[in-house]
Parts: structure tokens; C-alpha cells; sequence
């Protein structure tokens, strides 16, 4: 019975697992409501929830608050990736720079972000460029691990086959080292895209007068009102969804060369 149950999911389509999933978790929320007699405050019901998001969906402080955080979020994205890419590079590819800064970084991963953000609120005087800093922070460190994991992957004797082709230093960047650190690297960035929502949402917690998210969460919890907390973690999670999505594709498209390759790797038939 339970091998056919598996068999049965594993043949359903990808949209329609994901419907029946939601609808499940939805079933065991209604229920531990119910069962439990939780008071609103306490534990929302689900049609609880659905009714806040019209309202703020009726009145725009879902889709205006929204809009802030995701301003927050790409430009930090592709900050920490611009700074991490080279530096990356510079840790892979030289022992000195790395015996030199690698205690530094590693050491700045040990300082909770949360302690670290009041201070960038009180040295950035824009409140926006303060938000932006913390997730800069936050996205850096996953992505600059992958880039040097990426390029330290490559085989050795991939290298010597450049060499014997008398390949120049630009063409062994673009043609072996960039293709082959590219997987790794993406990974990396899959887990940035989803940590920037956290980075942004604690400068929005330090730094809330600008709104955001992050804003909308702190007043719903002062407020009591749960359902609206609810609300905002369900938008940040589709935002890191979407976040997540956008990169799998790029990484779809980007590695179609790997699909290729294994592809032309196959035997031919008998």
C-alpha cells in the first residue's frame, strides 16, 4: 500500500504535488486550530489569515511594503555578489591573501548579524543604504565560500591541457575556470538569494521607520495581531521562492552544457 502511494505521487505532476501539499498543511493547521480552542491571537485560523490578506491587499500596505523590501533585496544580492566574485578569486588563486583574510572573515561570521546591525544605522546615515548593508553582509559570505570551492574544483590537468594549447591567461579564465566553477557558484547563490530575505528583513527590524516588511511585521506584533504576522512570513517566503526560482532557472539555461555533455557521454545504442 505504501509503494503504491509512493508511485502514485511520484507520477503527479510538479504543480498539482505542490497543491496537494499546501492543501494538507492547510488541513493540519484547521485542525490543530480546532482541537486546540486556540483564541485568534494566539493561532489563526487559516480563513483567518486569508480574510488579513485582502485587507491589506484591498488597501496596498501588502504590495507598497512589499515593494520596499524587494528594493532592498536585489540591490543587496547583487552587491554581496560583485564583492565576493573577486574576492573569491584573489582567496583561490593566492595563499597569501588567504592565510591573510580568511581569519578575518571567518572571525566576522562569529559576530551575530543582529549585533552588528545597529552599529551600520548609526555609521550610514540612509536608512536604505543601512537595510542594504546588513543583507550585503549577510549574502557575502555563502557566495564568496562557493566561488573559491568553484575554482579550487578545477582538475589539474584540465590546466595542463591549456597550457599545451598555449592558452592565455583571459582564455583560461573564461573558457575552464569560469565553466567549471559555475555550478558551484550557483549553488552559492541560491543560498544568497534566500539569506538576503533575512539579511533585509533584520536591517528593516533595527532601522523600521521606512517601512518594508520588516516594518509591517514589528507593528502586527505589538498590535496582537497575528494573523498579520502570518501574512508577512507567507509574502517573505514567496519572495524567497521567487528569488530561488529566478536563480534555478538562470542556472538551467547557464548550465545546458552539462546536459550536453552527459548527453553525448551516453553510449550509443546497440
Amino acid at each position: 500500500m505504501r509503494n503504491r502511494l509512493l508511485y502514485f505521487l511520484n507520477t503527479l505532476p510538479t504543480w498539482l504535488t505542490i497543491l496537494l501539499s499546501i492543501g494538507f498543511i492547510l488541513l493540519v493547521w484547521q485542525l490543530l486550530v480546532l482541537v486546540g480552542d486556540f483564541p485568534p491571537f494566539i493561532l489563526p485560523s487559516p480563513a483567518d489569515v486569508a480574510r488579513q490578506f485582502q485587507i491589506v491587499l484591498a488597501d496596498g500596505r501588502l504590495l507598497h511594503h512589499s515593494a520596499i523590501t524587494v528594493s532592498e533585496i536585489i540591490p543587496a544580492l547583487l552587491l554581496g555578489l560583485l564583492i565576493a566574485l573577486p574576492l573569491g578569486y584573489i582567496l583561490a588563486k593566492s595563499p597569501l591573501a588567504e592565510r591573510l583574510l580568511s581569519p578575518y572573515l571567518v572571525a566576522s561570521q562569529a559576530i551575530p548579524i543582529i549585533a552588528i546591525a545597529p552599529l551600520l544605522t548609526i555609521w550610514i546615515s540612509s536608512g536604505y543604504w543601512a537595510r542594504v548593508t546588513v543583507a550585503v553582509l549577510v549574502v557575502f559570505f555563502p557566495i564568496l565560500v562557493n566561488s573559491i570551492t568553484g575554482l579550487r574544483s578545477v582538475p589539474a590537468e584540465y590546466y595542463e591541457l591549456m597550457v599545451s594549447l598555449q592558452a592565455t591567461r583571459g582564455q583560461v579564465f573564461r573558457k575552464l575556470e569560469v565553466p567549471a566553477a559555475m555550478p558551484v557558484l550557483l549553488a552559492g547563490l541560491k543560498v544568497g538569494a534566500t539569506l538576503a530575505v533575512i539579511g533585509t528583513l533584520v536591517g528593516e527590524f533595527v532601522q523600521p521607520r521606512s517601512g518594508g516588511l520588516g516594518f509591517m511585521l514589528v507593528t502586527a506584533r505589538y498590535q496582537f495581531k497575528t494573523d498579520l504576522v502570518f501574512v508577512v512570513l507567507i509574502t517573505l517566503a514567496f519572495i524567497a521562492l521567487m528569488l530561488y526560482g529566478f536563480v534555478a532557472l538562470l542556472e538551467k539555461r547557464m548550465l545546458r552544457w552539462q546536459t550536453k555533455t552527459a548527453v553525448a557521454a551516453l553510449p550509443p545504442r546497440p
